[in-house]
This record gives structure tokens, C-alpha cells and sequence, in this order.
């Protein structure tokens, strides 16, 4: 089967750059092909994708009707063994439909204003038990306010044996995935049956540590009744379908799960980027500043979320060092015509995010953190895309732009912070996402 502008290297060669050096991998096949071209970098099917990263194209491929394009195509189960098969990630049709109905009313506005104090208060909580003018890695430490608010706003935990077993065990599951070499289980399956006592089956373990955690407790919520709650895990048990049917508990831990792979590791990264470039820019954070001193002394959280300039501050830290590479796969159904490429049935395309955020003809100077691009120009949905796009677009996109905007903006208001060093942080694989190499180091000033 032909494929647009293949990549001319052994598959072997490409999958190992793909899981090592993503960033470089992307922008050296940019450079011999624009706007598309065809990879051999995943485990499943033929190993081959086709990265496309012109805006009108991607809009093609993710609003097109099904009879052109399907989800979510073999390179996704990749995510399987996190998320399970009832996952919105795994579904299709129908089915992903009805998922995504019964969970999109636990990110309405209303819920994010109840969430509002108490990410203000984790943040405060967390930043709090630091030591001045002794460096720290701020992806740690935002990594703990994300867990924090995973556990409470999500599974509705905050303390108890359960809470203190779940911290643990998450974060011990996706350390794991920390770094290249550790995440390459999941682009080699070979490396998946090296028994129990390998990565892999470190990983196998706490997983199903975890699912005991989770279904444990939602068999103690039915029993005593969920009903009342503001967490997720009580608005999704108490959520019908047009037939007035519930989420099973299997459905339930896979949609958690879903939710904790999809906010946790991301938004700790977000912040961790958004901390860096403030402070990697001062005139930046000087401007934020000002803003956020007009605001008084007790803004409201919603009022916050919606700063112009804070806004542009995430949105450019998203654009230049977003979190997710790529948009979920699609499965080309019919022939069709893309960028002049004839793509055959069966060839699976995705949108890459990195390489659309980083278009010189979109972003001129796209190496510089400018968030004053924000204000002067509207992108469209296929422009910018940190949380992908069409019916897949991220479910936790609200939540998750709420919790960093008003994680930095508590931060930079009531701390001192600076960069530890002069050393510059460039993106790197954690598992399918990029987070800063070495993690941001900082301190806070006295």
C-alpha cells in the first residue's frame, strides 16, 4: 500500500528516534516533507502513520463523516492497557457517543466555579511545605498539586487509608513511563513479555492494584449512596443514558482512568512549562503580575480564568511546548485526496500537534514565547489544538485549562520564584507525552 513522502530509514531505526527523540524525529521528517508524511514508528498493523500538520487539512480528517475517516484506527491501543476497552479513547460510533453524553454535564461551567477554591488552596498547601532558596524540580511539584486535584475533584478522595494507597500507586504507575528508555514497553511489545519482574510487569501489577482501589470504591459509594456529590466519580454514578441506564462499574474504572491519564500526567507538565517560560522571560511575569494585582485581593476564580493576558501566557506555553504530539488516529474508509496524496483504505493519518504549533507561516518566530500573539489574532480550532480536535477533542479541556491558569496565577502571586540555572529545558518523551527534560528547576527566593 502507497504512502505520501515516506520516511527512507529502517523501521527499526525510525521506531527508536520516535520513542527517544520525538521532537527531533518530527521536525527532521518536516524538513525533507512540510506538511505531510509517512512513518513507520508504531507497533500494531504495518507500524506506518501519516503525520499531517497543515490546519485545512487536519480539519478534513477530523470533521470529515465517517465515510472518509474512523476512529480511533490500530495505533491507539497503545493506550489499552491504561484506560481498558470501555474507555472514550477505545470506543467508536455509537458507543463513544453515548460515553462522552454521559460525562460531558461533570465539566460544565457551574461544576468548574465549585472547583475554583479548592485548587487555589491545594496549590498554596503544596508550595507551602517548601523550603526557601533550595532548588526543587517544579514538574514535581506541580505533579503533586495534579494528583491532588485529581484525587479530590475527580474521585471525590481526600484522605483515609484508599487516598494515601492511590497516591502512592499512581504515582509509582506512571513514573514508570518517565523517561524514553522506560516508555519504550509501550512502542516494543517484545518488551512486554520479559515476565513479571520487568517494567512491564511492575506496571501489570500496580495497575491492577489500582483497579481494586477503584472498584472498591465504587462499591462503597452504591451501598451508601453517591448521590450529592460535586467529584466526578459521584456526577458520573449518578449519570443515565436516554434509556435511563448507568454506567457499569467496569465502564465507570475505565472512564476514571481515562481521566487520570488524561489530566494528571498533562496538566503537570502544563504547569511545569507555563512556570518555566514566566520566569524564563521576567517581562513576562512582570505583565502577568500587574494584571493579576488589578484583580484586588480576593478575586473570584472564574474571574481569574478569564484574564486576557493570563489566558495568552497558557495558550502560548501550550502552542510552544504542548503536551500532546499528536490528535488521536483516524482510519481512512474510502480513498480519498489529502495535501494532492492519493491515502487508500486502511492507512491510519493523525494530526501532529507539534509540528502544527510550530508552522512559520502560522506562528512567525515560532521558537519565541510571544503570548502577545494570542491577543492580536484568533486561531482557529485547527490552528491551536493542545487538546485535539472534532469529536475527540479532549472531554477534560475546561477542567484542565481552569487548573492551570489558576495554579500559575496563585503561584506567581504569592511566591518569589526563579529559575535554579541558566540551563535552557527542552521537551522530552514521558510515556506518549512531552514534559521538560530536566523538570524545571527552581527556587524560592527569601
Amino acid at each position: 500500500m502507497q504512502r505520501p513522502n515516506l520516511i527512507n530509514k529502517p523501521r527499526f531505526v525510525q521506531r527508536l528516534q520516535w520513542v527517544i527523540d520525538p521532537v527531533g524525529y518530527m521536525e527532521s521528517a518536516a524538513q525533507q516533507y512540510p506538511d505531510i508524511f509517512s512513518a513507520e514508528v508504531v507497533g500494531s498493523g504495518d507500524g506506518r502513520l501519516v503525520f499531517v500538520n497543515h490546519p485545512q487539512a487536519i480539519e478534513e480528517i477530523l470533521t470529515n463523516d465517517r465515510k472518509k475517516f474512523s476512529a480511533p484506527g490500530e495505533a491507539n491501543k497503545i493506550l489499552q492497557p491504561f484506560v481498558g476497552n470501555y474507555s472514550v479513547f477505545m470506543l467508536e460510533g455509537e458507543h463513544h457517543k453515548r460515553q462522552r453524553q454521559l460525562m460531558m454535564p461533570s465539566f460544565h461551567g457551574d461544576r468548574m466555579r465549585a472547583y475554583g477554591e479548592l485548587i487555589c488552596n491545594i496549590s498554596k498547601q503544596v508550595f507551602s511545605k517548601l523550603a526557601k532558596n533550595q532548588p526543587f524540580s517544579a514538574r514535581s511539584v506541580t505533579q503533586q498539586i495534579s494528583q491532588e486535584v485529581i484525587l479530590q475533584i475527580v474521585f471525590g478522595l481526600t484522605q483515609g487509608e484508599r487516598c494515601q494507597q492511590l497516591k502512592h500507586l499512581l504515582t509509582k504507575m506512571l513514573d514508570a513511563f518517565g523517561s524514553p528508555v522506560t516508555s519504550s514497553s509501550l512502542f516494543f511489545p517484545l518488551l512486554q513479555n520479559l515476565g513479571a519482574w520487568s517494567p512491564w510487569g511492575r506496571f501489570l501489577r500496580q495497575r491492577q492494584q489500582i483497579d481494586e482501589l477503584i472498584y472498591a470504591e465504587i462499591a462503597e459509594r452504591r451501598k451508601k449512596g453517591h448521590s450529592g456529590g460535586i467529584d466526578i466519580l459521584s456526577l458520573l454514578m449518578s449519570a443515565t443514558d436516554e434509556k435511563g441506564q448507568a454506567m457499569t462499574p467496569q465502564q465507570l474504572r475505565d472512564e476514571l482512568m481515562t481521566l487520570l491519564v488524561a489530566g494528571y500526567e498533562t496538566t503537570a507538565s502544563a504547569m511545569a512549562w507555563g512556570l518555566y517560560w514566566l520566569h524564563k522571560q521576567p517581562q513576562v511575569r512582570e505583565k502577568l503580575l500587574d494584571e493579576l494585582d488589578a484583580m484586588g485581593d480576593h478575586p473570584e476564580a472564574m474571574s481569574i480564568f478569564r484574564l486576557p493576558y493570563l489566558s495568552a501566557v497558557c495558550y502560548e506555553s501550550l502552542r510552544i511546548t504542548p503536551v500532546a504530539m499528536l490528535t488521536f488516529p483516524r482510519l481512512v474508509q474510502q480513498t480519498v485526496e489529502l495535501l494532492g496524496h492519493k491515502l487508500e483504505p486502511g492507512i491510519q493519518v493523525v494530526g501532529c500537534i507539534y509540528l502544527l504549533h510550530h508552522r512559520e507561516d502560522l506562528y512567525p518566530q515560532h521558537q519565541q514565547f510571544k503570548p502577545e500573539r494570542f491577543l492580536d489574532r484568533q486561531f482557529s480550532p485547527y490552528e491551536f489544538m493542545p487538546f485535539g480536535g472534532g469529536v475527540r477533542r479532549c472531554l477534560g479541556e475546561a477542567l484542565a485549562l481552569f487548573e492551570i491558569k489558576l495554579v500559575l496565577a496563585t503561584i506567581v502571586s504569592n511566591y518569589q520564584l526563579a529559575l535554579a540555572d541558566d540551563q535552557p529545558e527542552t521537551p522530552r518523551r514521558r510515556g506518549i507525552t512531552l514534559a521538560p527534560n530536566r523538570g524545571v528547576k527552581m527556587l524560592i527566593l527569601a
